[in-house]
């Protein structure tokens, strides 16, 4: 009989315990998460006039943790988001963001679609622009086309650091380098033009403009000429190419998405045109190369870097609250994108990291084109490629 009562305190005494707790003991708490409600977003991502739809824009917003919900605009500039219901900021950009973006807001209605209106999606510019004028190219055309605007620097500007460090971008207009260049500024403008694009600044330059890059005045006739600043064993042109039309392949998915297209002819009207003799596939990107010799026509490069090079202020960096970071989206696809300042701790805890996924931290972009708007303005698909390269520098 005693060891019975003794069993039945014994039962009585762990009960008392187990209900009371212990430290040791797992605390069961009720499981609140729940399924994010979501909505659509659609709309037409256009230039800045109204005028030309943008393909290849990120649209993206993030919900109250951080994560992002992405999507791009096709090649007539329509998108269609998820996104987060309640009242979000919709970011809209091209590039990774730091020179052309736009930020609405939109109330996202659980399981409806909202259209947004056009007037809310066109995109803005937000870079300070300015191009050199050229002999046989007009970019500031198609910049004004598009509704953005660039003033005109000349070559005496370029060799006073104070002066282009106020843009984010120069457009390098081909025969704007010639013989009737005082020789005299050419050192002056190759270091600062590495200055330039080492503090972030983006330039373009087109067919006889590769001298500003790798030396020489007009076009280059031979490689490793004296002057420029991209170091010779990163690209050689040789101006060798011959009038008529080429037949083109886009070599870049973005850029074909953006496009619509993937085949083009290029009409080559001048007498005489640079050729990529060769390149360091390393430092740069094939965007479009010849179909039938796979040659580079268009290249591009976020790699410039330089020892000795100061830290120089340029353009709008210095006054942004952006932040570009590196976000990686469903399928390990990674993408550059510029974020408010507040929302970079949260983006880091989630796994982005800050700077742009690939090249030089602090590197601009570098386009080279061997074609351009020509003379005779007969450019065809041409034309619709040098706008994106205006939207993505």
């Amino acid at each position: 009989m005693r060891k019975y009562y003794f069993f039945i305190l014994l039962c009585l005494f762990t009960l008392l315990t187990n209900c009371a707790g212990s430290e040791d003991a797992p605390v069961i708490t009720e499981n609140t998460d729940t399924a994010v409600k979501t909505g659509k977003l659609t709309g037409r991502v256009m230039s800045q006039n109204g005028t030309k739809p943008i393909g290849g824009a990120s649209v993206f917003t993030f919900d109250d943790k951080y994560k992002i919900y992405y999507a791009t605009s096709d090649s007539e500039g329509n998108f269609t988001l998820d996104a987060p219901a309640g009242n979000r900021t919709i970011y809209i950009q091209t590039g990774n963001g730091t020179n052309f973006r736009t930020e609405i807001t939109a109330i996202v209605k659980d399981n409806e679609t909202v259209a947004l209106d056009a007037s809310q999606t066109k995109l803005n510019q937000v870079a300070k622009i300015a191009y050199v004028k050229g002999t046989y190219d007009k970019i500031e055309d198609i910049i004004q086309i598009l509704g953005y605007t660039a003033t005109e620097i000349t070559n005496n500007d370029l060799a006073n650091i104070t002066t282009i460090s106020q843009y984010d971008i120069i457009f390098l207009n081909c025969g704007s380098r010639s013989s009737t260049t005082n020789p005299a500024l050419y050192a002056a403008i190759d270091a600062n033009l590495a200055i330039f694009v080492a503090n972030g600044g983006s330039i373009y330059a087109s067919d006889w403009d590769v001298a500003y890059l790798v030396g020489g005045s007009n076009n280059t006739n031979n490689c490793g000429l004296p002057g420029g600043f991209v170091p010779d064993s990163k690209l050689c042109s040789k101006n060798t190419g011959s009038s008529g039309n080429v037949a083109a392949t886009v070599n870049n998915a973005g850029l074909t998405s953006a496009l619509g297209f993937n085949t083009l002819n290029i009409d080559y009207d001048l007498g005489t045109w640079q050729k990529i003799i060769n390149y360091d596939p390393a430092y740069w990107e094939v965007l479009v190369k010849e179909t039938s010799s796979n040659d580079a026509l268009m290249i591009r490069t976020n790699h410039f870097a330089a020892t000795g090079i100061p830290v120089t202020p340029i353009g709008n960096a210095a006054n942004t609250t952006f932040v570009t970071v590196c976000v990686t989206l469903p399928g390990n696809i990674q993408i550059s994108l510029s974020v408010p300042q507040a929302a970079v701790p949260f983006l880091v805890a989630l796994g982005a990291t800050v700077g742009p996924c690939s090249g030089a931290s602090n590197s601009g972009y570098i386009y080279y084109t061997t074609f351009h708007n020509h003379a005779s303005g007969n450019i065809g698909n041409a034309g619709v490629i040098l706008q994106y390269v205006i939207l993505n520098l």
